[in-house]
């Protein structure tokens, strides 16, 4: 039996925003979104301009190895108009069909709506200012390119300001999130807080998430719906984890072999339409989507269509490998560097058009046979946790640099291990209670918890560009995918957006329980934050 001690004083209930902008405040009256609602976007810049994810400093990392591709020939342009416009149809589309009615954050017989009377004031016009030379971004907070305001006056008047169409759909993501729906079907959606002022930018330029599709199938409508939920989270960066040992499921029309015989079959290949819709998708939703070609080790699967080009496959996986099947590239073999070159010219040809970035892996490479030494001209991605200080010594190094702890942001932990008990082996490590290697389970609070910069120095700290909260799919497929991710990969953007450093408490969970009932009502099948009762009665479940 477990005893509480709890009190609850009702006094309304504000629980948006998520991720948490750096200013915001809010009165108390009540606003509704007009269903003809209209767009009104001025510009300064009065051209088309490439998204070329605004990264100048980082599209060196595409150039030695396609060097034929310029800094914007080949990527897809789209104007700022037609991104926004697109983002404003997908805004209204959300708050006046996919909010939810928030009678869960408050006690049973509470009344919390607004009344619906002929005095309704309403929303009629939303006005975009994007000036490149608008002062957005905070002190601590320099990178404009994301950075937004939204003032919206007591009479419904709205204006959003950017310096780019990136902080514009920032902008309409936190504006949708001010909405509720009215158990009034008919009634509509409201904002209780107006007037309102938000001032809002990310401090960690690069924020992402890893998502391994290779060890289970995931399909491409599965990472759509995961780029949707990431975009309402503000995450900018979607790494897809594309091959690996045990499948090769991304066709590459040059070496058609690779996915036709290295996929697990004809149905759970990626075609190359696939591929461009994913990463067209992305761009939409202002969510770089990047490609992960592991190499030189986890690449078993490609010797079932090159045999000659992988080294120990077919033998005693423990001893070359930490998981089955082994086998990793000849690296003394003269027919390796003309195959990754076809490769890479045939991806990268592509894939660039949305993307600067591509990431080569060097992950678990077995050291007794080869040793890489990586340059000064490529991003460091670091995932060992607190106890081997693998961020400290790469930034020490003079290295750009990502976090992302598999102590704290490795999702597929405590799960249990995929692996069986080798009958014949009375030592076999895997044996009750079958935990595997990286247990225990990761969840939302531990996530949230993650302080990725609190022992660097200051001196170092511009090194460290953001992070990646990381899904390895050993038990994760489209059944499962969504309660894998959500509401924790959402803790690890507030992380990356807002700051680390902050301790979970009632308010966050609240918020967080928001943004969980708002990705439910846009199709993402996301886990549970808090048990509805003490959602309702708010300090009844402190200890």
């Amino acid at each position: 039996m477990r005893a509480f001690l709890w009190f609850c004083t009702f006094v309304g209930s504000s629980f948006a925003l998520w991720p948490q902008p750096w200013h915001f405040e809010h009165g108390s009256s009540t606003l509704w979104l007009s269903p003809n609602v209209e767009l009104v976007y001025s510009s300064r810049t009065a051209s088309t301009q490439p998204l070329g994810w605004l990264w100048t400093n980082v599209q060196q990392l595409i150039r030695p190895v396609h060097s034929s591709n310029s800094s914007t020939n080949g990527w897809v342009s789209l104007s700022s108009e037609t991104l926004l416009q697109s983002a404003f149809e997908r805004m209204k589309h959300n708050v006046l069909n996919r909010v939810y009615v928030p009678r869960k954050f408050y006690p049973r017989g509470a009344q919390f709506e607004p009344v619906t009377d002929d005095a309704k004031h309403y929303i009629e016009r939303i006005v975009i200012d994007e000036d490149p030379k608008t002062d957005l971004a905070s002190t601590e907070r320099n990178d404009k390119s994301e950075a937004y305001t939204i003032q919206t006056s007591k009479d419904g008047d709205t204006l959003i300001k950017i310096a780019s169409p990136l902080g514009g759909l920032k902008a309409l993501e936190t504006f949708a999130q001010l909405f509720f729906a009215h158990s009034t079907k008919s009634a509509g959606s409201y904002t209780p807080y107006a007037p309102l002022s938000i001032r809002d930018s990310p401090v960690f330029e690069h924020r992402g998430l890893n998502l391994d599709i290779s060890r289970n199938w995931i399909s491409p409508e599965d990472v759509m719906r995961t780029i949707e939920a990431m975009a309402a989270n503000k995450l900018n960066r979607l790494h897809i984890h594309a091959s690996d040992a045990q499948s090769w499921p991304l066709e590459i029309p040059s070496l058609p072999d690779l996915a036709i015989k290295g996929a697990y079959s004809h149905a759970q290949i990626w075609r190359t339409e696939d591929l461009e819709a994913v990463q067209l998708h992305g761009t939409h939703h202002g969510v770089q989507v990047f490609v992960e070609i592991d190499l030189p080790g986890h690449t078993t699967s490609i010797g079932n269509a090159y045999p000659s080009l992988v080294t120990a496959k077919d033998v005693p996986w423990p001893e070359y490998a930490l998981q089955p099947p082994s086998g990793q590239l000849r690296l003394n073999s003269s027919e390796v560097p003309p195959f990754i070159q076809t490769f890479l010219d045939d991806l990268l040809s592509r894939t660039s058009r949305h993307s600067s970035l591509f990431h080569l892996g060097g992950d678990e490479i077995n050291l007794n046979a080869y040793r890489l030494d990586p340059t000064q001209d490529v991003i460091i991605q670091t995932w060992r946790g607190s106890d081997d200080d693998a961020l400290g010594t790469i930034l020490k190094k003079g290295y750009t640099t990502l976090f992302g702890s598999n102590a704290h942001w490795y999702l597929d932990c405590g799960h249990g291990y995929f692996l069986d008990p080798e009958p014949s082996n009375p030592d076999s490590p895997i044996k009750p209670p079958y935990l595997d290697h990286c247990s225990p389970y990761k969840n939302w609070r531990h996530v949230y918890a993650y302080d990725p910069v609190v022992d660097v120095p200051q001196s170092l700290r511009h090194l460290v560009i953001g992070g990646e909260v990381h899904l390895w799919s050993e038990l994760t497929d489209s059944v499962n995918l969504d309660d894998q991710l959500w509401p924790r990969v959402a803790a690890a953007a507030e992380v990356m957006w807002s700051a680390p450093g902050k301790k979970p408490d009632e308010s966050m969970t609240r918020r967080l329980a928001d943004m969980r009932e708002r990705l439910v009502r846009r199709g993402v099948r996301a886990g549970v934050v808090q048990m509805e009762w003490c959602l309702r009665y708010q300090g009844g479940c402190r200890l």
